[in-house]
């Protein structure tokens, strides 16, 4: 089904509570296993029809946060999603006090009722107020996010098409455009930074209603980490802060260098060469031409993939006025369709949105058949596992995207990957701080950015740009608003796609079987498990950051000598 086609429809409550009534009455008197079973595949059939109008309204309204019945629907599903957690709760309570349970677990894994046990310390029906707030407070920093109307060389611009300037070759091109866009930011601060601080407070509000010291450990279970720890993550911070820091720093000092700046300020680090960044070709239509011929010659399946992408009109890429920042693939389980949402802007990140999501995509469509709900999609250190490889495995195809700026791209590409690490790290550094100390004000909170910018990213030098000095820039990352602790997550999946990107390096079609075999365990395995099915290495364990990039530092050194 075309994607136009699926209905816009706000789950009836009284309908719902009725048919989980009716199910977990029939679990509760199951006569034996069979009817136990029967009851529960039911429960996964009601929870995807559920889901599928829940994502279908989430994708409609970030396509258009200006639309009055998107708005309507968003804001209902806000007000109605935590009571049907609660409804669906109740139903899982009766599956882990089953008489079957053994049964059960055999038949739908051990993994899915540690996931239930686990959302029972993450919710209850006390916490429901505050839940609605919480949602309501996500969608407002959004909706604007998404309001900026920026007037610049004679167009009405967003965040996401404004960004495109900000890495232009003109440095004045770079200033002007940044003072606008943070400018934006800087006007808006003391709404965002409420916002931001109405977030805390209610996190932390229900982490105590649970019963926890703060909300660490409550946004850890959120996110399902059943496998690892706070104290891991820190001792992976470690690793980061030691051996990829200087690193990273070396290749800032290399930029610099080649671009001819004694003292560049950070939006010169958006320019890799003198004379412009690499970019498409062409506009959305021919990436998606390029995409389709690139997806058919990697592999049967993902050629079978992309054409049913296009054809059902599941990718939405290009920025507009009223539309969310940002990109994101999610997942529509009654049609058993993936969906992609990114806002292109012209520039070489167009090219890494796409192949990124329909890494994500892929991973979904592989598992569209999968009937246990929770084992769909992995958790979401593994989901970017699958997105962040797809980026490398599409190197080959570069040519077709850039042509002759193909290994410009490739470099820029590559230095991004690791580069990015540090500033992932400061993210979750950060927040932990924030959820570590509630009652911190805005300034404060900001003041702890600056900090911590000394420790990651000590090459950073923002000029007169003095809303940045003042440690604001977190403000725009989406996800430390909407989703707490997420953010660490795209730091340790790179860390295993450079792994692949290591395997590929010596044997691709060996590195493209084990990232199909990953793909395809989809949920069915907790993080560490999945990584070590996959024989890849734990990022947890000192010195396995360092080893995989190592060796991509040759690859850019002989990408250098190639640009000299």
């Amino acid at each position: 089904m075309k994607f136009e086609e699926m209905k816009l429809r706000v789950p009836n409550l009284k309908t719902l509570e009725g048919k989980l009534s009716k199910i977990t009455e029939d679990l509760k008197n199951a006569k034996d296993a069979k009817d136990a079973i029967s009851a529960v595949n039911k429960y996964f059939k009601i929870s995807n029809d559920v889901n599928s109008d829940i994502t279908i309204i989430n994708i409609r309204f970030t396509l258009d946060t200006t639309k009055k019945e998107y708005i309507k629907a968003n804001d209902k599903i806000n007000e109605i999603q935590p009571i049907i957690s609660d409804y669906f709760q109740k139903f899982e309570k009766e599956m882990v006090n089953s008489k079957f349970k053994k049964e059960l677990e055999t038949k739908f894994g051990t993994l899915l009722f540690t996931q239930i046990e686990n959302g029972f310390k993450c919710f209850d029906e006390k916490i429901i107020p505050e839940l609605q707030e919480e949602n309501r407070l996500v969608s407002e920093y959004e909706a604007l996010l998404a309001s900026a109307k920026i007037e610049y060389k004679g167009e009405v611009l967003n965040l996401s098409q404004i960004g495109k300037y900000m890495s232009d070759k003109d440095r004045d091109t770079r200033i002007e455009s940044a003072k606008l866009y943070y400018g934006f930011l800087s006007e808006n601060d003391a709404k965002l930074g409420e916002i931001y601080d109405k977030l805390v407070k209610i996190r932390t509000q229900i982490a105590h209603k649970l019963g926890f010291k703060n909300y660490i450990e409550l946004g850890y279970l959120r996110l399902g980490r059943v496998d690892y720890n706070a104290e891991m993550v820190k001792g992976y911070r470690e690793q980061i802060k030691k051996d990829v820091v200087p690193v990273v720093y070396k290749l800032r000092k290399n930029q610099a260098k080649r671009l001819g700046y004694k003292k560049p300020l950070f939006l010169d680090y958006n320019l890799f060469f003198k004379e412009g960044n690499a970019k498409p070709c062409g506009n959305t239509d021919y990436l998606v031409k390029c995409a389709s011929k690139m997806y058919h010659e990697m592999g049967t399946e993902s050629g079978e993939f992309f054409d049913f992408m296009v054809e059902n009109h599941l990718m939405d890429l290009d920025a507009k006025a009223g539309k969310q920042g940002g990109g994101y693939m999610t997942f529509i389980p009654r049609y058993k369709s993936p969906f992609i949402f990114a806002n292109s802007n012209g520039t070489s990140s167009d090219v890494d949105t796409l192949t990124h999501e329909v890494g994500h995509a892929f991973q979904g469509y592989l598992c569209r058949n999968v009937k246990v709900p929770n084992y769909q999609m992995p958790t979401l250190e593994a989901c970017e596992i699958d997105s962040m490889s797809m980026e490398f495995f599409a190197w080959p195809w570069m040519e077709l995207f850039f042509k002759d700026g193909a290994d410009k791209y490739r470099f820029a590409h590559l230095d991004g990957a690791i580069s990015f690490l540090p500033y992932g790290a400061e993210v979750d550094e950060f927040q932990h701080f924030v959820y570590e100390n509630p009652d911190a004000t805005h300034e404060e909170r900001c003041k702890k950015w600056a900090e911590l910018e000394k420790i990651y990213r000590p090459w950073m030098n923002f000029g007169d740009f003095d809303y940045l000095n003042s440690g604001k820039m977190w403000i725009r990352q989406h996800h430390i608003f909407g989703t707490p602790f997420y953010y660490i997550d795209y730091t340790l999946a790179q860390v295993l796609a450079l792994q692949f990107k290591c395997e590929m390096d010596k044997n691709r079609e060996k590195a493209w079987k084990k990232y199909i075999k990953l793909l395809k365990m989809g949920g069915r395995y907790p993080f560490l498990t999945l990584v070590e099915k996959d024989k890849l290495r734990n990022p947890f364990i000192d010195g396995n950051v360092k080893k995989v990039i190592k060796p991509q530092i040759k690859v850019l050194n002989n990408f250098e000598k190639e640009f000299e």
